[in-house]
């Protein structure tokens, strides 16, 4: 476990909030990961995730793509969102545009899942699968892996969960922590996998997360709710959109420590899931599938629609990306994706700076300083900030470069 989760300038941890080195899942919970031989490269690709305090709550959020996978389908239409107790994933196949079977293999390990959970009821498990789109699933090889993986269920079990949900990530995306409240400590605990196919309007993107605080059905889907829009809405690796993105929170309540709507706890640990959330989108980008760094644009002045254009348009430009992989200053790029978004007769006067460095006012560019502009853009971690004309909006994203590797990888995906 890496204590030190909050490693970005950009991500304030809150002074309640005590990364665990040790680990282990939050009251209640018992997770585990298997494998079972989806994945061609082999590793673990089967986890399952358990709670089992019979009062636990839940929300859910989910890809907004029109062509949802059969496991989306099936937790979206079959499974209580907000009373969901177990969850069950593979990756290394998406079990999407799988049509009638995908469903009906999806349903199985639904109600496989449940059995090994020790749940009567299946809508109370949830179903996700990430990988290659358009293959059958090996329903047999995923159910020998449910029945092996509810074997080996246990509080510390979400080293091996977290691993059994990676696909191309080069790492893990994990933390527990404990979040001090006025009513006493809870546990918040959350895994994540992501690194292609990420656009702002979510990712290929997995993200489970517990805590053993008691919140209401209500509360639980406020506080995901609001941090999923700071988080996994802000960020961008290729600008695809992925049929399986899928967050859901758990809180078993096992802890006693009960969140009451309006409270200074409620404040408080949504602040921690906050903070949770949006140092896990940002290990997302920065894992972008060989990326190098990542980057922050800020985008400020005009109105809500505009801004926003703007900072898709340079999160999404293949010539900004590319740009900041080679660690070029070529400001130009920013300029010209500006000018996509805004398109219009008159020139757009527009502010650029990067690092903090102004190198364009009012759409003209300024003298600077070249060489500690050059030095800004090799950094990891790069910083854009872009002025409109008028006042009052403001907006960010996160994004990753785009180089030699991430072509390299997703021309080989199914080879």
């Amino acid at each position: 476990m890496n204590a030190t989760f909050y490693d970005s300038r950009w991500i304030e941890p809150p002074e309640h909030v005590r990364v665990s080195a040790n680990g282990g899942l939050p009251r209640g919970f018992r997770a585990a990961g298997v494998a079972c031989g989806v994945k061609p490269s082999g590793g673990l690709d089967l986890g399952l995730l358990v709670s089992d305090s019979a009062a636990t709550t839940s929300a859910a959020r989910f890809t907004r793509s029109g062509t949802l996978s059969a496991p989306v389908l099936l937790t979206m239409e079959r499974s209580d969102l907000f009373a969901l107790r177990a969850i069950v994933v593979n990756s290394g196949n998406a079990n999407a545009a799988t049509g009638a079977p995908g469903l009906e293999d999806a349903a199985r390990m639904q109600s496989e899942a449940a059995r090994e959970a020790g749940l009567g009821d299946d809508t109370a498990v949830a179903v996700a699968s990430t990988g290659v789109i358009g293959l059958p699933l090996p329903i047999d090889s995923v159910s020998a892996g449910i029945a092996a993986a509810g074997k080996r269920l246990r509080a510390s079990g979400d080293t091996e969960f977290a691993e059994a949900i990676r696909t191309t990530d080069a790492f893990a995306k994990r933390v527990c922590q404990d979040v001090m409240l006025g009513a006493g400590t809870v546990r918040l605990c959350a895994q994540a996998k992501g690194a292609g196919m990420i656009s702002p309007g979510f990712a290929t993107l997995l993200v489970f997360v517990q805590t053993d605080a008691r919140l209401s059905p209500q509360t639980c889907d406020l506080l995901l709710g609001v941090t999923v829009k700071r988080s996994f809405e802000r960020i961008s690796v290729d600008g695809q959109l992925s049929p399986s993105d899928t967050v859901i929170l758990q809180c078993s309540g096992a802890s006693g420590v009960r969140v009451e709507p309006e409270s200074a706890d409620e404040l408080r640990l949504g602040e921690a899931l906050d903070a949770t959330l949006r140092q896990l989108a940002l290990m997302v980008a920065r894992d972008g599938e060989g990326a190098r760094r990542v980057c922050r644009v800020v985008v400020r002045g005009g109105d809500g629609e505009a801004v926003e254009a703007v900072a898709r348009a340079v999160a999404n430009s293949s010539l900004v990306k590319t740009a900041l992989y080679g660690g070029d200053p070529n400001w130009g790029r920013i300029s010209q994706a500006v000018g996509m978004a805004l398109p219009g007769a008159a020139p757009v006067a527009v502010d650029i700076a990067i690092e903090g460095i102004q190198v364009c006012r009012r759409g003209a560019a300024l003298p600077h300083d070249a060489r500690a502009l050059a030095d800004a853009v090799q950094r990891h971690e790069v910083e854009y900030e872009i002025g409109l004309p008028g006042e009052g909006a403001e907006t960010e994203l996160f994004f990753s470069d785009l180089g030699h590797e991430y072509v390299t990888i997703n021309a080989e995906y199914t080879t």
